[in-house]
């Protein structure tokens, strides 16, 4: 597998592969929304996109990055959505990094969101069907965020090596700018939890996989094959 690590303003052309990685915190959101029962998550272009959706379906779940605001149902905090019961619901999400990067590469013929809680299962379904170059597209700071990064070059080591020590990627994304801004409060919208449930490895067995549905690019969560039916590494 050759994998390319480029920010949003990167993509020049349509990767065939792409995984989009937002640790703190959209993807990790996106993981525990799964984990809570949600049948899948519409990627949301706006704010005004967003609370159009929601208005015209009322039972579906709308979350942002910053404060609360009318019309949405909660923001971007792990923290503050694994309270949540979304069995069977779809959640319509729009954040600063995380949903404008996989919206960047909607026309990828395979598209996968990641963060730590789900690095295990998205590695294990690259090997299984990524063979050629994957692009990582590390969506926060301008394709800077050291915690994106970090699980980005995780989870591409972890597709070609089984044995690969999670700790230094982990101790990097816990030493980044946004973990800081997190823990200190900067950024609002934000639960004390937050970091400590960015950083939980492998929290989740499914990968996220996202597509086109009609307008709309859908995120759903994916079964990966058990490690007996993978390829050797």
């Amino acid at each position: 597998m050759n994998a390319r690590f480029v920010g949003i303003s990167e993509l020049t052309e349509v990767p065939s592969v792409a995984v989009v990685v937002d640790v703190m915190r959209a993807c990790t959101v996106a993981a525990w929304a799964f984990g809570r029962g949600a049948e899948r998550i519409v990627l949301a272009e706006s704010l005004d996109e967003a609370l159009a959706l929601k208005a015209r379906h009322p039972d579906w779940v709308a979350l942002k990055d910053g404060p609360p605001a009318p019309g949405f149902d909660t923001v971007n905090s792990p923290g503050l959505l694994r309270s949540f019961d979304l069995g069977g619901r779809t959640v319509v999400q729009k954040t600063t990094a995380g949903t404008v990067g996989a919206l960047a590469v909607k026309e990828a013929s395979l598209v996968l969101c990641a963060g730590f809680v789900v690095a295990e299962a998205t590695a294990r379904l690259l090997r299984t069907r990524a063979d050629g170059s994957v692009t990582f597209v590390v969506t926060g700071e301008g394709g800077q965020a050291d915690e994106d990064l970090a699980c980005a070059q995780y989870i591409a080591r972890r597709a070609v090596e089984a044995g690969t020590d999670p700790a230094d990627y982990l101790r990097r994304a816990g030493s980044s700018r946004a973990a800081a801004e997190l823990a200190q409060g900067v950024r609002q919208g934000v639960h004390r939890d937050d970091v400590d449930l960015c950083l939980e490895l492998d929290r989740f067995p499914f990968a996220m996989v996202a597509a086109l549905e009609g307008p709309l690019m859908v995120l759903r969560p994916c079964a990966v094959p058990s490690p007996a039916d993978e390829p050797s590494i």
